[in-house]
């Protein structure tokens, strides 16, 4: 079965919001780590206004006289794979772009539905994109396989990942890379508590 997974860029302390805020620069061995993700991608979810970003910009860099070669070849990526854009309403008409299916889902129990369906269906894994709210909602379906976490050594308040969850939740280190710019790629995997030890006291961890 497909995969769903998040990748993103955060702060030591999980701010997911306003990136422009706090984001220093991202280092040519990070890109290329991104676009080596990105590879294993065939369709992308994105909220509606991520999406108007997106597309303000993806469609341009397509060019072969702007960018690097990593930035065109994610254009290129951005371009082809299916963009599933989700909204509460479906009010508000999208920009056009190639290959590109808007989804209203009113409620979480919709959004749960519809993406169980789509992990069900054959192809590529599937990339989480943003914004926060809708990156965030996800999250706390419960719904993401794998996480990619791209984390600056920088602390900044906003929204985080995980301050809408009411629960504790597990996950499993597959990997760990230092990028440029002191930043540090990890990524993890999703567990059941199932698969955990789970100590009856602080001294018991200890040991």
């Amino acid at each position: 079965m497909r995969k769903i997974i998040l990748q993103m860029m955060t702060t030591l302390n999980g701010r997911l919001d306003d990136p422009m805020a706090w984001l220093s620069g991202v280092g040519d061995d990070q890109y290329r780590e991104i676009d080596r993700i990105y590879a294993g991608y065939d369709t992308v979810l994105v909220g509606r206004t991520t999406y108007e970003e997106m597309a303000a910009y993806w469609p341009g860099a397509l060019s072969d006289d702007v960018g690097t070669e990593t930035n065109r070849a994610m254009a290129q990526r951005m371009n082809d794979y299916r963009k599933i854009v989700f909204s509460r309403s479906g009010s508000a008409a999208l920009t056009p772009w190639n290959n590109v299916e808007p989804v209203v889902a009113a409620t979480d129990a919709d959004l749960a539905a519809f993406l169980r369906d789509l992990k069900a269906q054959p192809g590529a894994d599937i990339h989480v994109s943003g914004g926060a709210s809708f990156a965030q909602s996800v999250v706390a379906l419960d719904l993401i396989d794998e996480f990619y976490f791209f984390t600056y050594p920088i602390v900044s308040p906003g929204e985080s990942w995980f301050s809408t969850l009411t629960e504790k939740r597990d996950l499993k280190l597959l990997g760990i890379r230092a990028f440029e710019h002191g930043v540090v790629g990890s990524h993890h995997a999703s567990h059941t508590a199932a698969d955990l030890p789970h100590p009856a006291s602080f001294t018991e961890m200890l040991r």
